[in-house]
């Protein structure tokens, strides 16, 4: 394993993060606020690592897929422990692993908090925990491959690290390229957003901050009540209409400003995805009408959009909702968005490869020598990638298992244990019970908050990256 390259890429890593805590401190200074200075010392030992680490790169520069896993992997714990470290220092989270758990959860773009009042927080801490929405919604590596001029290979294997999804698809022919396009179309509907919003009446540091959230799907809001504390029908939709966008593939928007409408209209994913959300909207607006009457739709669409696009806002409080409706959100927790999207879950993908992974299973038992192959969007898709999809199930189903045993320790009722694990897995925000839209995890056990960030960051990376990582074969062996 070319262990120099791997620290020299994590090195650079720190370097960039150290930019990045330098504007919450900026924007300390804007609101006259002193917490800004307790920014100041992780990014001056983020800047030493970078010197250390990340200035001369080796003669060997060449990587593979393990290598790029484990950067990845490795850089995401990196940035999420010096990334707490401002809100231990200034005392607006006292409790480092409290921090860690918020970070992770910022990072990750899940969105589930131990904070109980929100809106003590400083401005410049209230803008850094959702910027980290931002810059995890399309990755921390993406986002320094559009700074950093990183080897090709290197880049190829970071990216595939990286983006969610079964495939990982080359926009352009070079990866360091297609990351500015990605990045491009982020961040242009993000200021589209923050347009909409200042448009609705929110003021500048509102409109970006839920803007951040929206776009990196994460959720996290500087207000206690979320969403609902704005009381406004055209924000909901607004962020309604952004959370579906951000929801899907980002592939599609390039196809589209290229002007090749006819792939994007019959992309099969694309249209699961809004199937699955015009369906959920019809069915819970009708069984939660006699509850809100005619604002049963808006009320039914931010939430399902929301929940499924894994973003995590809150205008309402669907625990109280009738079960129906509250196992189709527990539902759609578990599919997610659309690969190479900002959303997390298992992807809508994933469950069309696995649902036509069993018919053609049914089919084979009544035509045994009958050879079928399985298409998803008119692509055949590779026994590689269906075995990938098949272990990641697998995988999948042994964390959280695991995980429910571990948080179980806590003795909370059965739906906060199963919540709190779906939740932070499918990195959603909110769960139920205990943790559900009117709670948070700050009651958790140490144990449990650590577990939890572990699903978070599993569920981000899409586990193998993050297993490979304390898999100590990896770092002595080669694929």
């Amino acid at each position: 394993m070319n262990r120099r390259m791997v620290i020299y890429i994590l090195g650079k890593m720190m370097g960039v993060e150290a930019l990045l805590l330098l504007l919450p401190a900026g924007i300390s200074l804007i609101y006259k606020e002193w917490d800004g200075s307790f920014f100041l010392i992780p990014a001056s030992i983020c800047l030493i690592l970078f010197a250390l680490f990340g200035r001369k790169a080796p003669a060997d520069k060449v990587i593979y897929g393990r290598e790029g896993m484990l950067i990845v992997a490795g850089a995401w714990i990196l940035w999420s422990l010096f990334g707490a470290l401002p809100f231990t220092m200034s005392g607006t989270i006292p409790s480092y692993i409290n921090a860690f758990f918020e970070t992770v959860s910022g990072f990750t773009t899940t969105g589930s908090t131990i904070l109980v009042d929100i809106e003590s927080l400083p401005k410049c801490m209230a803008f850094w925990r959702s910027f980290t929405h931002w810059i995890g919604g399309m990755g921390v590596l993406v986002f320094v491959m559009v700074l950093a001029n990183l080897d090709k290979k290197s880049s190829m294997h970071l990216l595939r690290a990286e983006v969610p999804g079964p495939e990982k698809d080359k926009l352009v022919p070079k990866m360091r390229q297609t990351a500015r396009i990605l990045y491009g179309i982020y961040l242009g509907l993000t200021a589209l957003e923050v347009i909409f919003l200042l448009i609705g009446g929110m003021n500048v540091f509102d409109a970006v901050l839920h803007s951040f959230s929206t776009a990196g799907t994460g959720g996290f809001s500087n207000y206690n009540a979320s969403i609902a504390h704005f009381n406004s029908s055209y924000i909901e939709w607004t962020i309604t209409i952004f959370m579906t966008l951000f929801g899907i593939n980002f592939n599609m928007y390039f196809l589209l400003l290229l002007r090749n409408f006819k792939p994007v209209w019959k992309n099969e994913e694309l249209r699961a995805y809004l199937g699955i959300i015009v369906a959920a909207v019809a069915i819970i607006s009708f069984n939660i009408y006699t509850i809100y009457g005619q604002d049963s739709l808006r009320t039914a669409a931010f939430q399902v959009t929301s929940v499924m696009t894994t973003t995590g806002f809150i205008s309402a409080d669907y625990t109280t909702w009738p079960m129906l409706s509250q196992c189709i959100l527990l539902f759609l927790m578990v599919v997610g968005a659309c690969a190479s999207s900002t959303g997390g879950g298992i992807k809508v993908t994933r469950f069309l490869v696995l649902l036509k992974s069993i018919r053609q299973y049914c089919r084979h038992l009544i035509h045994p020598k009958q050879v079928s192959l399985i298409q998803v969007s008119k692509r055949t898709m590779s026994s590689q990638v269906l075995y990938g999809v098949h272990a990641y199930f697998m995988s999948y189903v042994a964390i959280f298992i695991a995980s429910v045993i571990l948080v179980s320790v806590d003795n909370m009722d059965f739906a906060s244990t199963l919540g709190a694990v779906l939740t932070c897995m499918n990195n959603v925000g909110p769960g139920l019970g205990v943790v559900g839209p009117s709670g948070n995890f700050s009651s958790l056990s140490v144990l449990s908050k650590i577990v939890l960030s572990f699903d978070m960051l599993a569920g981000r990376l899409e586990i193998f990256p993050f297993l490979l990582f304390f898999n100590l074969n990896a770092w002595r062996k080669k694929f």
